[in-house]
């Protein structure tokens, strides 16, 4: 503990140095009409990067290349999203014309069922899509993908199981999942079966069962016998350790929790998200800058990898939270949010107009177990940047 504090003494000294030498005195105002702006021409780059049946994943500076996945890929919806953030800002036609484009490409995953996804697929873009233009058709997208979505519940267990089961987990359910249940409670409150919101609260309530620890840090898997109901093994698929605090998993259900308040109002859930966001914004290992390693406990901090898509969840979520907050948290969570969105959008992230394969932000990471996707580009973090960017202008400006 004590070498964790005195890493958090050194780091703190030298990041705030270098954020006041950056964006630390500009005004968010300006900060964020140049994101905008800027996000306006790089995406078009991103666009001619990638063919017209396809979805950017990340790219590769020692390639040079833009990988990119199918519709199918749990990121699909991002690329369309951040895409209709860009145009509700800029209202760049050539930016709908794509924008639509992509959304007709991703129409049909709304049958999907493959994984517990649809709410990053489907809400990501057409929720984003049906609230800026109230096409009818968007809205049927989006109600047929909470059917396709509900279709991995297990009363039994009270859970959605978000992968399929293998030699490894029997019924595996990750904390990303508190995310898709958006999807769910907005088709609900919006005309739809009432089960949508039921199966999102019973969800929710599993998962602060079942995935917290005393310091409200996450555990990233929980496996369940799917027919019992039993907690068979707590464990991690993309962080440090099963007993470690992977970053983006700390976000997505700091995100969550605050997302399903908004929905129901629960206190319960409004006390989850504040003790989630005092672990996160307390812990020893997190920057000045507010941009966390891809782990709260990896190895080698701070010589090791930041993770600026955990960074632009955590902003997006802690923006909403302030919402509902006192005037003491409300002022600390305004105040993180706002240092990682300066520090994102500072040159040490942001990627310069033509680089980056496109996208926005450079060093983020995906699964350093896996191997996959060390320090690159990703869409959500493209995405979930631009969110709060949107939610600070429209709330606090």
């Amino acid at each position: 503990m004590m070498k964790k504090l005195l890493i958090a003494v050194c780091f703190l000294l030298i990041n705030n140095g270098m954020l006041s030498a950056q964006n630390k005195s500009v005004k968010m105002s300006q900060l964020i009409d140049d994101q905008f702006k800027f996000a306006d021409q790089q995406y078009k780059v991103l666009a001619k990067n990638v063919p017209a049946d396809v979805m950017p994943k990340t790219y590769y500076e020692k390639t040079g290349k833009v990988e990119t996945s199918d519709t199918k890929w749990w990121c699909s919806g991002f690329f369309p999203g951040t895409l209709l953030y860009i145009y509700e800002y800029t209202k760049d036609a050539e930016i709908l014309k794509e924008a639509k484009a992509r959304l007709a490409i991703l129409e049909k995953e709304k049958h999907y069922t493959g994984n517990h996804d649809l709410g990053f697929m489907m809400y990501c873009s057409f929720g984003n899509a049906y609230r800026i233009f109230k096409d009818p058709s968007y809205k049927t997208t989006i109600d047929t993908a909470a059917e396709s979505l509900s279709t991995r519940y297990h009363p039994e267990a009270k859970v959605i199981q978000s992968w399929n089961s293998s030699k490894k987990m029997a019924g595996p359910v990750i904390i990303d999942n508190m995310m898709n249940l958006e999807l769910l409670s907005w088709v609900s409150d919006h005309g739809g079966d009432k089960k949508y919101k039921e199966i999102a609260i019973t969800h929710a309530n599993s998962t602060i069962k079942n995935h917290f620890r005393p310091d409200f840090s996450s555990y990233h898997v929980v496996d369940y016998d799917m027919k019992t109901g039993k907690v068979l093994q707590k464990i991690t698929a993309q962080g440090a350790a099963d007993s470690s605090a992977w970053s983006r998993g700390q976000a997505w259900g700091l995100y969550g929790y605050t997302m399903m308040y908004r929905f129901t109002k629960d206190k319960q859930y409004l006390k989850q998200a504040k003790s989630i966001a005092k672990f996160m914004l307390n812990d020893p290992s997190m920057p000045a800058d507010m941009i966390p390693y891809w782990d709260y406990d990896a190895p080698g901090i701070p010589n090791t990898y930041r993770d600026a898509s955990a960074g632009a969840v955590m902003a997006s979520a802690l923006l909403e939270l302030a919402q509902y907050a006192d005037k003491a948290e409300r002022k600390q969570y305004l105040s993180a949010a706002e240092t990682a969105l300066k520090t994102l959008a500072s040159d040490s992230y942001r990627a310069k107009l033509g680089e980056n394969g496109g996208f926005l932000l450079k060093h983020s990471v995906g699964s350093i177990p896996h191997n996959s996707e060390i320090d690159v580009p990703l869409t959500y973090a493209d995405y979930y940047f631009l969110e709060a960017l949107h939610r600070y202008k429209n709330w606090y400006l």
